[in-house]
């Protein structure tokens, strides 16, 4: 089992920042895959950012350019530091990791953003 807890979330004005972080314990592999996923009510949860364990990064269109994924494989935490934050990227944060050998996937309980002025 891998368990992980997310921080960081809250409240920010448009065009504020904030950084998420996860982090993972259990009984985890070396080649793995953490991101950050999104869901707002009545929508499929979807791909925020995500990195894996060599560096490599992709990042859904919505978020290029504003949010930056990074990961401290000592500390088996990954942060998500959002810029330029918008109203419409107001959801519940969710991190993930997954096993690559195995495709086995872990959820975080969630965390809230949310962008208002």
């Amino acid at each position: 089992q891998v368990q992980l807890v997310e921080s960081g979330g809250g409240l920010v004005q448009p065009g504020g920042s904030l950084r998420l972080s996860c982090a993972a314990s259990g009984a985890l592999f070396s080649i793995n895959a953490m991101g950050w996923y999104r869901q707002a009510p009545g929508n499929e949860r979807e791909l925020v950012a995500r990195i894996i364990s060599g560096g490599t990064t992709n990042y859904a269109d919505s978020v290029k350019g504003r949010f930056t994924i990074s990961r401290d494989n000592a500390k088996n935490t990954v942060y998500l530091q959002m810029n330029s934050l918008k109203p419409e990227d107001t959801t519940v944060y969710y991190c993930n990791y997954i096993t690559i050998a195995t495709t086995q996937s872990y959820w975080g309980q969630g965390t809230q953003v949310t962008v208002s002025s």
